[in-house]
């Protein structure tokens, strides 16, 4: 998820921030020169972020007010962001911060024992927002409810998996899922080259993401399996990266156990769009593109129109989802009580959270704000 997107979509203010690379080569300084060029190259840092959250490609032109105030500050719509150099997410002091919970974006530190590195540095909690291999794994709206005080580390698995997994939880649930197959065709990430390039991951992701429509491989359906345990085993899936900068749609053919037309699974779904999921799961059955979804902040819009069944058995669902801007660790923080350390009483007033993101180019960021609750 983009920096300026995950900002943008969190509506409390911002106050402190830490960010990972914006120490120059100590090599290239002589010492009697370090203080004044580490000020002048970190507010050359700082600049650029602030540019970049400014100014976005696919969502425009940040609406509020952005402000370099110094070589460690940033100040967003008037609430200050304090900025400073850590690697070892250990080193950064959360708890003179007093940040309760951190949100782990950076991609880097995905396991728990990874992860904990934030505990030591004053953090209670924390979220990774990507899949993890062995933190528990939580999909708002669909087993939150299943979340322990004890879990200090818990990943919210991805954005396909945030799309995926309530849609299978209401067909699922309505009418049992025998299997399924998933494909989700996914926008450009950063993490693809711009021209062909070798690729550490698999040689067909190197080729060059504006020319190409690119078979990937994405552990998004099998995860659903730790997050509805019926499932496990019994969904899997692949990717295709197509060349649109935001938006992914995912194609869900599963086999049903119970007999149903597909006009009684668009009413189960529609139902739960206007209810238990409201906000998380929409529909729509106008006859919709991808950027029709640019800005959507619900995890998974399924698109009535754009599916089909065969039989009374067999479907094909489709839904859309925003990759940036609709995924739900947004709501996590936002709603921390309800959604992220689900029913815990307040501890006091203010809750703060912190959060490390990535900017575009894969920097790594990590920001603490607080919010009231």
């Amino acid at each position: 998820m983009a920096f300026s997107s995950l900002l943008r979509s969190t509506p409390s203010p911002l106050l402190e921030a830490s960010r990972a690379d914006l120490s120059p080569s100590a090599s290239a300084l002589r010492p009697s020169d370090r203080s004044k060029n580490y000020e002048a190259v970190g507010r050359q840092k700082l600049e650029s972020m602030a540019y970049m959250f400014k100014y976005d490609s696919t969502h425009g032109v940040f609406p509020g007010t952005i402000n370099l105030l110094d070589a460690s500050t940033l100040e967003i719509n008037g609430k200050q962001i304090k900025i400073t150099s850590k690697r070892d997410p250990a080193e950064i002091p959360w708890g003179d911060y007093g940040a309760d919970y951190v949100v782990e974006s950076s991609g880097v530190f995905t396991t728990v024992d990874k992860a904990s590195a934030h505990v030591k540095g004053g953090a209670k909690k924390v979220v990774i927002s990507a899949p993890s291999a062995d933190a528990p794994m939580f999909v708002v709206g669909v087993n939150e409810n299943t979340y322990k005080p004890s879990m200090d580390i818990v990943s919210n698995a991805s954005c396909t998996t945030n799309c995926l997994a309530p849609l299978a939880k209401v067909v699922h649930e309505e009418f049992g899922i025998l299997e399924g197959l998933m494909t989700t065709v996914h926008a450009t990430t950063a993490t693809q080259k711009t021209v062909d390039g070798p690729s550490m991951k698999d040689w067909r992701g190197g080729r060059g993401a504006g020319q190409n429509i690119i078979p990937s491989s994405t552990g998004a359906a099998k995860a659903v399996g730790k997050v509805l345990p019926d499932l496990n085993g019994k969904l899997t899936g692949m990717a295709f990266r197509v060349p649109t900068p935001n938006v992914s749609v995912v194609d869900l053919t599963c086999r049903l156990e119970k007999s149903a037309s597909y006009d009684d699974v668009k009413a189960a779904i529609k139902y739960a769009s206007e209810g238990p999921l409201l906000g998380i799961l929409g529909y729509t059955d106008e006859d919709v593109v991808s950027n029709d979804f640019v800005g959507d902040s619900r995890s998974s819009i399924f698109d009535a129109n754009a599916g089909m069944g065969l039989s009374s058995s067999f479907m094909k669902l489709v839904s859309w989802y925003d990759n940036e801007w609709g995924y739900r660790y947004s709501s996590l923080v936002s709603l921390p009580e309800a959604y992220c350390w689900f029913n815990q009483p307040s501890v006091g007033p203010d809750r703060a959270y912190g959060i490390g993101g990535g900017l575009r180019g894969g920097d790594s960021c990590n920001f603490l704000h607080k919010q009231r609750v």
